[in-house]
């Protein structure tokens, strides 16, 4: 299975810092990088069900290659986003449906971290990228 440019560069990332704050301030910088989406994509229709949170999430496929843009209300769920979508940007839905969340997050060093309601939202933010690959391949 194939990963990612930007998975890779997550991995190296956290995989060199030592400390839950180093990887906390890395998760918070990796949320800041998310491009902001407009207002207009910040709709109902875009937001993803069975996140505590407000995360809005909206993606389109580009010869093949799902590639997904999303946002949060919420600092710490906006970083676990941001590294959701470094892992699965450029996938096709097949690839898609292979991604195990769990494995991607302790690789990073954060399962420990995820509450059972950020681990639901994740699960869910996969969830609707999965449907959206099924209803548009």
């Amino acid at each position: 299975m194939s990963v990612p440019t930007d998975a890779v560069s997550a991995l190296e990332a956290f995989q060199a810092v030592g400390s839950w704050e180093q990887r906390a301030r890395l998760l918070m910088q990796w949320g800041e990088r998310l491009p902001a989406l407009a207002d207009e994509e910040k709709v109902d229709a875009n937001r993803v069900q069975g996140c505590e949170s407000l995360v809005w999430l909206v993606g389109r496929l580009e010869d093949g290659h799902w590639r997904f843009a999303a946002s949060s209300d919420a600092r710490m769920i906006r970083g676990l986003v941001a590294l959701l979508l470094a892992r699965v940007n450029g996938l096709s839905a097949d690839e898609l449906l292979a991604v195990d969340l769990p494995d991607w997050f302790n690789q990073l060093g954060l399962s420990r971290q995820l509450s059972p309601s950020r681990s639901n939202g994740l699960n869910a933010v996969l969830q609707r990228m999965r449907e959206l690959s099924l209803t548009q391949n």
